[in-house]
C-alpha cells in the first residue's frame, strides 16, 4: 500500500507538471502581451529603452510613458530583443513592427523563468523538508492552482523576475541559517546582488525586506545576523540606489507612481471597499467579472487569484468582441470562485499550521511575515491610490503574496503526508478535481496568434 501512495504522488506531479508545460505553450500561442494590463505603456517603455541601448541605459520619463516609476529589470530582455529585432529587419517603423517579435520572445523567457523558479522553490523546500527527491506534489498542485501565474508570465511585466529572484533569496536564507551566517565576501556579494535585483524589478520588493528588520530583534545571537545582512543590504543599495534616487530628484519621491495619492485614510474608500455588503457579495459567486465588483479590495483580489476578474484572458474592455466564450464566462468564473474556497482554506490554514508547528524555523518565521507584510503594504497602498473602479487592484502586483503562502503552507502539506496518508491523498484528490474544473481559467480565450 505505501509503495502505490508513493507512486500516486509522483504520478500526479509528472501530470500537473506536463498541463502546466501544456498551459505555458498554449498561452505562448493564444496570447500577445499587447493585451495586458496598462500594456501600451509597457511597451512604450520598452521601446524608449531600446533607443539607447546598448550604449547607455536610459530611462523614460513620465512624457515617454505613465508606467516610467517601474525599476528597469522587467524591460531589459524585451529591449535587448527589440535591439536584435532593429538591426535585422527592413521595415519603415521598426519599433512598432519589433513588437510583436519582442512581446512573444518575453512570453517564452518569463514563461522558461517561472519553471526556474518553481524548480528553486522544490529544491528549497526538499531541503527544509529533508525529503530524498524534490518531488513535493503538494506545493506543485497549490502554486499551479493559481490563475493569476499564467496571465502574469503572459505579459511584459516585472513581477515574474521578483519570484524568480524571491527563490534564491528564499534558498539564501535557508543556506544562512543552516550554516549560523558563518559566511564570507561570496555569500555577502551574490546576497547583496539578488537584494539589488528584487528592488530594481518591482518597488513591490522592499516590501520582502521589512520581515528582516522585525526578525532581527527575536534573536539571541545578533552578531552575524546584523553583519550578513547589513552587509548584502549595502551592496544591494549600492547596485539598486541609482534608481530611486532619480526617482526622488524627478519626481520627489523614491516611490513615485502614475496618479496623486490622497494619504493614507480610511475614508478614501467606502465601506464596500473593505465590507461588501450582501447584494456586491453575491456577484462573487454568479458573476465575478467587471464590473460588478466595483473597487471591493477582497473580492476583486480573491476573483483575479483565482479566476479572471478583468477579463484580461477572456475579453478585455478594448477588445470586447475577440475574446471567445463571452457569454457564458462569468458563469463559469462563478463556479471557479466556489471551487476555490476549498484551496483558499486549505493554503490559509496550512499556512496556520506550519507557523504553529515551526514558529522556532526562522525562514518559517520570515515567509510567514513577508507574506503579511506583502498584503498589508498592498492594502495600504490602495487605500492611498483610490480609483472608482479599482483599478489598481489586481492580484499580479501583489503576485509574491500568494507565492509565498503557498510556499509556506507547503511545508505543513508534506508532512501531513506522513501524519495521516488518507486524509493527505484525500485533500490531493479534491485539489486535483479543483485542478480539472479550473483549468480553462489558465488558458488565453483570445483567438489563435491574435494580435490587435
Amino acid at each position: 500500500m505505501k509503495y502505490y501512495n508513493l507512486n500516486f504522488s509522483n504520478t500526479v506531479f509528472v501530470l500537473i507538471s506536463i498541463s502546466t508545460f501544456f498551459i505555458l505553450i498554449y498561452n505562448i500561442i493564444h496570447y500577445s502581451p499587447i493585451l495586458g494590463y496598462d500594456a501600451e505603456a509597457h511597451f512604450s517603455y520598452v521601446d524608449y529603452l531600446s533607443r539607447h541601448l546598448p550604449r547607455e541605459l536610459k530611462l523614460p520619463s513620465h512624457s515617454e510613458t505613465r508606467e516610467f516609476f517601474n525599476p528597469p529589470v522587467g524591460y531589459l530582455f524585451p529591449s535587448f530583443i527589440q535591439v536584435f529585432c532593429r538591426n535585422l529587419i527592413d521595415s519603415n517603423n521598426l519599433l512598432s513592427d519589433c513588437q510583436p517579435i519582442y512581446g512573444k520572445a518575453t512570453q517564452i523567457f518569463q514563461s522558461i523563468l517561472y519553471i526556474v523558479t518553481i524548480c528553486i522553490n522544490l529544491y528549497t523546500l526538499k531541503l527544509i523538508t529533508k525529503s530524498k527527491n524534490i518531488f513535493n506534489v503538494g506545493y506543485l498542485i497549490l502554486i499551479s492552482l493559481l490563475a493569476v501565474n499564467y496571465r502574469t508570465i503572459s505579459m511584459i511585466r516585472g513581477e515574474p523576475y521578483i519570484l524568480f529572484f524571491l527563490s534564491l533569496f528564499l534558498l539564501v536564507i535557508l543556506k544562512m541559517q543552516n550554516s549560523d551566517y558563518n559566511f564570507g565576501l561570496e555569500q555577502v556579494f551574490y546576497t547583496g546582488v539578488i537584494i539589488a535585483c528584487i528592488a530594481l524589478s518591482r518597488q513591490w520588493g522592499f516590501l520582502l525586506f521589512i520581515p528582516l528588520i522585525v526578525l532581527l530583534f527575536y534573536r539571541n545571537s545578533k552578531r552575524n545576523y546584523l553583519i550578513f545582512w547589513s552587509s548584502s543590504s549595502f551592496i544591494g543599495g549600492l547596485f539598486s540606489s541609482w534608481f530611486y534616487i532619480g526617482l526622488y530628484q524627478k519626481y520627489g519621491s523614491f516611490t513615485a507612481f502614475n496618479m496623486e495619492s490622497k494619504g493614507f485614510s480610511f475614508n478614501n474608500h467606502n465601506l464596500s471597499f473593505y465590507l461588501p455588503n450582501l447584494s456586491q457579495l453575491e456577484f462573487l459567486f454568479t458573476k465575478p467579472i467587471r464590473p460588478n465588483l466595483d473597487n471591493q479590495f477582497f473580492s476583486i483580489i480573491y476573483s483575479d487569484l483565482w479566476g479572471d476578474y478583468w477579463g484580461y484572458f477572456s475579453f478585455t474592455s478594448r477588445f470586447l468582441n475577440d475574446g471567445r466564450n463571452q457569454l457564458m464566462i462569468g458563469d463559469y468564473l462563478a463556479r471557479v470562485n466556489i471551487v476555490s474556497l476549498f484551496s483558499t482554506t486549505i493554503i490559509v490554514y496550512f499556512c496556520y499550521l506550519s507557523y504553529k508547528k515551526y514558529k522556532s524555523n526562522f525562514i518559517v518565521q520570515y515567509v510567514n511575515l513577508a507574506w503579511i507584510c506583502s498584503l498589508i503594504g498592498y492594502l495600504i497602498f490602495a487605500i492611498m491610490y483610490p480609483t472608482s473602479s479599482g483599478d489598481t487592484i489586481k492580484s499580479t502586483y501583489i503576485i509574491q503574496a500568494f507565492h509565498l503562502m503557498v510556499f509556506l503552507a507547503s511545508i505543513y502539506f508534506y508532512d501531513l503526508k506522513r501524519l495521516n496518508r488518507k486524509i493527505y491523498n484525500g485533500i490531493l484528490l479534491t485539489l486535483i478535481v479543483v485542478y480539472i474544473h479550473n483549468f480553462q481559467s489558465y488558458l488565453s480565450h483570445f483567438p489563435l496568434s491574435f494580435y490587435p
